[in-house]
């Protein structure tokens, strides 16, 4: 396709700007050997730089990041102004400054050396330096999106924790201020619970004889009574263990001593006892002697003279003797009447009563259940038959006063039965238990600070991003802004080489 000189003036000259340095190479505007030329030209900028005239521009162009060949044309502008008391009458100038300036541009513009030079601080500037700042401004933002999501999933944890650290408290049936000691408090009110639970079980009576009935009925047999503890807790309410089991009470009543744990001391501290320092003793014979050893430690131990066996041990004086064990029978020191060790236990206290106390419960309970299920299926004729000779305590029951009486044994079994309730027993059978607790509880509050510590560092951490975004993006405006700058002098002066033609850098996306 043929275009007229007019249109071929129009035509546009589009230049990749990866190959922009190999295709000025190519067209021989730039000579291949450009760099050793700009690294001369380096050194007398640097030289140059070193004695400039007081003038705010020079100064704004010489805190920039580098000088190129544009920013020199401008401070051989500026120094035509402060240097012209040096200008002679041949268009000259005497100052060395200018001297300086003016062979710097002219070494620039010997084979194009500056259009080579800028083509590279685009290209590099295209390539590497602002995919770099884009890619750290990038990678801030991650940072700051993972430290943000870091923070809620600390501060959530933190949360759960703390709610499951009041939870467990509230099934301990404490606040949660001072673990151990309400904890301590909750055991010292166990007898006065314990004793309402005994005396709660003399709603049972009707229940018991109820099933006492139902058994000698159906078993035709009245000689052993059901639920014995059950029954005599309902009567005489939560006695000592030797009432139960003698019949009679105690005249004298010796419990067994509670164990008293001491607190544990904070993991920072060391606890080192009660040793006091007592000054040491020298031995005045080996110090007479002149002896290596100075002072000796005092043990406290005492050693006596004794017969000298060959062997080192002393066996006696060698005649047999016979050995006599006496066994002493257990409780045989203990007086009548007095109850001491675990019979001076109540017997709700004491976990084997308790457990036979438990499971008499459970006994009747079933009992009431099977029984209302019985009581509600009129259809069972055969049942119906078979309790028309029962006692007249069976045959006046009705489903709703037997529905009550199992209502009154599941609220019974149910109080003694509770989380908390067992929790309290075992600190009564371990009191080392209580420690075991609040290390347990203590350790899901100290997790939850250690939450809170993490969540402040993340916290920091994402500040910090927030600051190195801060502190990239005026350099990536002020580099991108530059490059704008090289893009259009390049543009502009390949043009000027090729009538106005007008280039295109192509690839540069800013």
């Amino acid at each position: 396709m043929l275009v007229s000189p007019q249109d071929y003036q129009n035509v546009p000259i589009d230049i990749q700007t990866g190959k922009l340095l190999d295709w000025l190479v190519d067209r021989r505007h730039c000579n291949l050997k450009w760099q050793s030329q700009v690294l001369a030209i380096r050194e007398k900028i640097n030289a140059a730089i070193q004695d400039m005239p007081e003038n705010e521009e020079i100064k704004q162009l010489l805190a920039g990041a580098y000088l190129h060949y544009f920013h020199c044309l401008r401070i051989v502008e500026i120094l035509k102004g402060t240097e012209a008391s040096t200008k002679n009458l041949f268009g000259r100038y005497s100052s060395q400054r200018m001297k300086d300036w003016q062979e710097i541009v002219s070494l620039y513009e010997k084979e194009n050396t500056y259009l080579a030079e800028l083509s590279s601080l685009l290209v590099r500037s295209i390539s590497y330096e602002i995919p770099s700042l884009r890619k750290q401004i990038s990678r801030c933002q991650q940072a700051q999106q993972d430290f943000a999501r870091r923070e809620e999933e600390c501060q959530l944890g933190a949360a759960e924790l703390r709610e499951r650290f009041f939870a467990s408290c509230k099934q301990y049936g404490i606040t949660g201020d001072n673990v151990r000691q309400e904890l301590l408090a909750l055991v010292k009110d166990l007898p006065s619970l314990l004793s309402e639970i005994g005396a709660g079980a003399s709603a049972l009576s009707e229940a018991i004889e109820l099933y006492q009935a139902c058994v000698e009925f159906v078993c035709e047999s009245s000689a052993e009574l059901v639920v014995p503890l059950l029954r005599h807790v309902g009567k005489k309410g939560n006695t000592t263990v030797y009432e139960w089991r003698m019949g009679l009470q105690p005249l004298r009543v010796e419990r067994p001593e509670v164990e008293e744990v001491p607190e544990q001391p904070k993991e920072d501290t060391i606890d080192w006892g009660d040793f006091t320092l007592e000054p040491s003793r020298v031995d005045d014979g080996a110090a007479a002697n002149g002896g290596a050893q100075g002072e000796e430690i005092d043990w406290g131990i005492t050693l006596e003279p004794g017969p000298q066996v060959h062997d080192g041990i002393d066996w006696g004086d060698g005649e047999s003797e016979e050995v006599q064990i006496t066994v002493l029978d257990a409780g045989a020191e203990v007086p009548e009447g007095v109850a001491c060790g675990s019979d001076a236990l109540t017997l709700l206290e004491n976990t084997e009563t308790r457990g036979q106390f438990v499971d008499e419960l459970m006994e009747l309970e079933l009992f009431l259940s099977q029984r209302l299920v019985e009581m509600e299926e009129e259809a069972d004729v055969v049942a119906v038959s078979q309790f028309q000779l029962a006692p007249s305590v069976l045959q006046g029951q009705t489903s709703a006063h037997v529905g009550s009486l199992l209502a009154t044994t599941r609220a019974l079994l149910g109080q003694l039965c509770t989380r908390s309730m067992q929790h309290l027993f075992m600190i009564l059978a371990s009191p080392r238990y209580v420690d075991r607790v609040s290390d347990l509880l203590r350790q899901k509050l100290k997790q939850a600070e250690l939450l809170l510590a993490k969540k402040e560092v993340m916290s920091q951490k994402r500040q910090e991003a927030l600051a190195e975004q801060a502190a990239l993006e005026p350099k990536l405006d002020r580099l991108l802004e530059k490059t704008k700058e090289l893009q259009k002098l390049i543009e502009a002066d390949i043009s000027k080489r090729y009538s106005g033609r007008p280039v295109n850098l192509m690839g540069v996306s800013l």
